[in-house]
């Protein structure tokens, strides 16, 4: 049962697929290169569509609403990244060093838009609320995630060069800010073809995901990362998981929130984000690293999704549930 709803998920479908291309068929060598390339004009597009579609006014109300947002971004981008600091450290002496790395990266990404939304509307939260929470955050995970996963110490052998915060610039700051300049311009544009515009917001993702898993691959992930490793991956990935549900629905009762405000609060500050993290990794480490530090992301992607619906499900039968009936 919660395989074939997870499966019923497009893009987690397009995931796994790209995950087994790469398995099977990786890119490597001038393919790589190519590959590399193809990803990065992908980003450039999927981050001017961004900026062409997250209103401006969205954000002006995000900081309007302060006592809802203010906490909410502490807790994503503060306790959110010291959780991901501390499975790093936890997982120093138990996995790979890349794979240690990947719990910090994991820790200082933003929400996620559609699905934090989707579930937050179907657990009976403020669907506003939810909407401007995930367009706040995504806006300031450009910004926000790699400064702080530098603070953090994310160096070594996940180090950022000056030609991998050029590359962000060029990549991903630049297509958006020119999509947020055009954006009174393209609204209809967006409107007409949104449904394109989404698959197309997946097909990046995934091409992001197989270019990563070759260089993984290539490297020998399937010999380095043996079954005790995965065991302790997925171990770190459930106890984060489990802190950041626990911790911002106790967040959310602790500030008084309304109910349905206490819900999109548990879903905005719990969920992170591939549709930034992939592609950010994808643009600031080689394939070879990339690979291997975008694998407890992509695990803690599968686990929200395989929560979230019974989650959602279960807090829409409370009676103070926004759209709650018997």
């Amino acid at each position: 049962m919660i395989l074939r709803t997870l499966l019923a998920d497009p893009m987690l479908r397009m995931l796994v697929g790209a995950i087994l291309l790469a398995a099977f068929l990786p890119a490597s060598g001038a393919g790589r290169d190519i590959a590399q390339t193809i990803a990065d004009v992908a980003i450039f597009i999927l981050f001017l569509l961004n900026g062409m579609r997250i209103a401006r006014r969205d954000m002006l109300a995000g900081f309007a609403n302060w006592r809802f947002f203010l906490p909410l971004i502490a807790w994503v981008f503060g306790a959110m990244a010291l959780f991901g600091l501390g499975a790093n450290f936890a997982a120093r002496d138990l996995v790979p060093p890349l794979i240690a790395t990947g719990f910090l990266y994991l820790g200082v990404l933003p929400s996620t838009v559609q699905s934090a939304t989707s579930y937050s509307t179907l657990g009976g939260g403020s669907v506003a609320l939810s909407v401007i929470a995930a367009a706040l955050l995504n806006i300031l995970g450009v910004f926000v995630s790699v400064p702080l996963f530098l603070a953090l110490g994310g160096s070594g052998e996940g180090a950022i060069g000056a030609g991998a915060i050029g590359k962000i610039l060029l990549v991903l700051i630049l297509p958006f800010a020119i999509g947020q300049i055009v954006q009174t311009r393209t609204t209809a544009f967006i409107a007409k073809h949104k449904p394109k515009i989404v698959w197309m917001d997946r097909l990046v993702i995934a091409i992001a995901v197989y270019v990563a898993f070759s260089g993984a691959v290539t490297q020998g992930i399937w010999t380095r990362v043996g079954p005790g490793d995965w065991a302790a991956i997925v171990a770190l990935v459930a106890a984060m998981l489990a802190l950041a549900h626990g911790g911002a629905w106790l967040t959310g009762g602790a500030l008084s929130l309304a109910r349905p405000d206490r819900v999109s609060f548990l879903f905005a500050g719990a969920q992170k984000s591939a549709a930034i993290g992939v592609p950010l990794a994808a643009v600031l480490f080689p394939p070879a690293m990339a690979g291997f530090i975008v694998v407890p992301l992509l695990l803690y992607h599968l686990f929200q999704l395989v929560l979230a619906a019974p989650l959602s499900i279960r807090l829409a039968r409370h009676p103070d549930a926004a759209g709650y009936s018997e």
